[in-house]
């Protein structure tokens, strides 16, 4: 369309060609079968998330905002809609086709998910006495007539649709399977094989309705728009904010259906009155013949053996100790002196746990304060916290209760950390704190000192295992002035600080960006080397990719590390001919965010917990912080070449949108996340029990790559 770059793609599809690369890793043959089942629940989970949230927006868009447009694309609500319910189709179909081919070499491996007719004659017995014992007497079917009205359906909830007839008339029945009871079902003891609850219920309707004859059954879901308002602009000044986030939390189940999921065979008129009652049209069913929920795979893997174990999973993963860190001695001490950054999963995220507990006991501190966006359930890091209160220091935790399906967990911490006398502070009215900092403020030797850490992911030793992240430790005097100011600012609603070390977004974070990639720009105008490298999870800011595609049209080096969505494309002549962009996707989640600027060892290096994306750049609080330290920058710089050399898990982009996965054919095999750890392993102080687990899981890997076996 006129007026909008030839070089930008729409941030929908392209987040739908991002989930089409997860589901890809399924397709892998070289890695284990119950992995690759793994990757299959993670599309469909990530599919409706995408449908609760973005479809749920746009919906919400085209029907009190009809003006609103996208700013890449000039593609309306209703036209983004269209093309994302065709693209969800075709990828759903892709995802049965991939699902049968996975439950097929499941059942080849030993494991078999069955219907019910596949069963044997004496498993169908086991079944039934099952059925009649555990799952009757916790069902509660309904029909559906002027005096049972039909029921709310709540949000992924299964439930069985049964089409009846009696007397010549015909109605309809429903049976939500019932909650608290395993997904799976393990008949006999012949072999390992098992039928979903659902399977169970859906061959038992007809005893369930015996008074009628059932014409056609399916197993149903409703995805609902979870797009909810959590801003306080309508909040009384007397009320609490917590209760005021509880409340609106339960909206959520209750908002407008935005697609229809049918696993079965479900008759025309049946379909059209579930369409009906839900108020959906034809274009947002999806006929499936995949289970529309995976996520009983973890009760598949607990009946494995362990010599099963070793053949259908990843070998488990323990990251190595940190090379930044000596052991038994305090991190206090030592980050007083050196700056430290950690790279998880590869490295431990114990470093950081040990600061926190060394600060909430040791004398010389007087504050700890914190941004907590998600934590663990089970959270080490919040104890710390509590006891450091308990103690007697002043603890501030700016609490984002907003954090997207985490919002329970963290009303819930709030209110523990703020009984054990934390100050608990809340995000700013419509700007979400996705910031990740930590501010130690110590008196040693009547002078004050401060040390900081900045992340790039959040403050949770689960996902700390699965994510790829940097925490920068340091006790630079600036970064600690500015850590200083922006907890001041915080706490008084200011937005507007300004800050000489740290990039604060929405004031400071993508303006310096873009200084930065002028100051590019004049380099290479002035003849003198220059480059831009970034790694981050998405780029859809018109305005930093305008920028970019300004530097490549001056003849600056671009190399890119997007992850998923992204709206720039490469290699458009006249536009993006100098930007090359990749997206890794594989076992652990690449969410570390690294912005480079320059060449050889005058390049600038940040890390921060902001992706180029306007909900990071225009309406979050964003940080990102400067890597000084040489022997750290040199180590962020090394990981981005590495990055960019791989070709195992690494997928070019291309102009048209595209995307090929990179393979080693010719050249020595280089997978990102293998090089990490084996370096990590290679400059670890010690060869620890950790270290060798790590080194094993990668020796397993490569014993199941055939690519890996053949000499470069």
């Amino acid at each position: 369309m006129d007026g909008y770059p030839a070089y930008m793609v729409n941030r929908e599809l392209s987040w739908l060609k991002f989930n089409e690369r997860v589901l890809e890793e399924a397709l892998c043959r070289e890695t284990p079968v119950l992995t690759r089942l793994q990757f299959v629940s993670i599309f469909s989970t990530n599919l409706d998330e995408f449908f609760m949230v973005r479809v749920g927006s746009l919906t919400d868009y085209m029907h009190f905002a009809p003006d609103y447009i996208d700013n890449k694309t000039g593609m309306d609500a209703k036209e983004q809609l269209s093309a994302i319910y065709a693209a969800s189709r075709t990828l759903c179909q892709r995802k049965d086709e991939v699902y049968r081919e996975v439950i097929n070499e499941l059942s080849v491996s030993g494991v078999s998910l069955l219907s019910y007719v596949e069963l044997t004659k004496d498993e169908k017995k086991e079944a039934g006495e099952y059925f009649n014992r555990q799952i009757r007497p916790l069902l509660s079917p309904q029909i559906i007539d002027p005096r049972h009205p039909f029921p709310f359906i709540a949000n992924k909830t299964l439930n069985i649709a049964v089409e009846l007839e009696q007397d010549g008339n015909r109605l309809y029945g429903i049976i939500p399977l019932p909650g608290g009871v395993r997904r799976l079902f393990f008949p006999g003891k012949g072999r390992l094989c098992c039928i979903a609850l659902e399977e169970l219920i859906l061959h038992y309707a007809n005893e369930v309705f015996e008074l009628y004859k059932v014409v056609s059954k399916a197993v149903f879901a409703v995805t609902r728009n979870a797009d909810i308002d959590t801003d306080a602009r309508e909040l009384d000044e007397d009320d609490d904010y917590r209760q005021h986030m509880k409340k609106i939390l339960k909206k959520r189940q209750r908002l407008s259906p935005v697609r229809l999921e049918v696993q079965g065979n479900l008759k025309k008129k049946a379909l059209e009155f579930l369409k009906d009652k839900l108020g959906l049209a034809s274009h947002q069913v999806f006929f499936t013949t995949a289970p529309l929920d995976l996520s009983f795979i973890g009760e598949i893997e607990k009946r494995l053996t362990p010599e099963q174990k070793e053949k259908m999973l990843l070998p488990a993963f323990q990251p190595c100790p940190s090379a930044s860190i000596r052991p038994k001695e305090s991190v206090l001490s030592q980050v007083s002196h050196r700056d430290i950054l950690l790279s998880y999963p590869y490295e431990s995220m114990q470093p950081f746990l040990q600061l926190i507990r060394e600060a909430a006991s040791d004398d010389s501190v007087v504050s700890i304060r914190i941004t907590l966006y998600r934590i663990a359930r089970q959270s080490k890091l919040a104890e710390s916290l509590i006891q450091a209160a308990e103690n007697g220091k002043e603890v501030t935790v700016l609490m984002e209760l907003r954090a997207r399906f985490d919002e329970e967990n963290n009303i819930e911490w709030a209110q523990r950390l703020e009984e054990a006398g934390c100050r608990v502070i809340y995000g700013l009215d419509r700007f979400k704190v996705h910031s990740k900092i930590c501010l130690i403020t110590r008196k040693v030797s009547g002078k004050i000192q401060t040390i900081t850490q900045i992340g790039t992911g959040n403050y949770n030793e689960k996902t700390a295992k699965l994510y790829t992240d940097l925490s920068l430790i340091t006790a630079d005097p600036q970064i600690g002035k500015d850590a200083t100011n922006f907890f001041l600012n915080m706490s008084l609603s200011n937005l507007r600080g300004e800050y000489q070390a740290l990039w604060v977004a929405p004031n400071g974070f993508k303006q310096n960006v873009i200084r930065m990639i002028d100051g590019e720009i004049a380099k290479k105008r002035a003849g003198r080397p220059c480059g831009i490298m970034m790694k981050c999870n998405s780029m859809t800011d018109r305005m930093v990719m305008e920028k970019l595609a300004e530097a490549s049209r001056a003849g600056v080096s671009i190399k890119l590390v997007v992850r998923g969505i992204c709206c720039l494309l490469p290699g458009i002549p006249g536009e993006t001919e100098n930007i090359s962009i990749i997206s890794i996707v594989g076992r652990f989640l690449e969410h570390s965010r690294i912005y480079c600027f320059g060449d050889g060892e005058e390049t600038a290096v940040y890390i921060g917990s902001g992706d180029m994306m306007t909900r990071n750049t225009d309406k979050r609080v964003e940080i990102a912080a400067p890597v000084k330290d040489m022997r750290l920058k040199k180590r962020l710089l090394k990981m981005m070449d590495v990055l960019l050399r791989d070709n195992v898990k690494a997928r070019d982009l291309h102009p048209d949108g595209s995307y090929t996965l990179r393979t080693p054919s010719g050249q020595k095999p280089l997978c990102a996340q293998e090089e990490f750890i084996l370096r990590a392993q290679a400059a670890a102080p010690t060869e620890s029990t950790k270290g060798r687990s790590a080194r094993a899981f990668f020796q397993g890997v490569r014993q199941k790559l055939p690519f890996f076996k053949s000499k470069p």
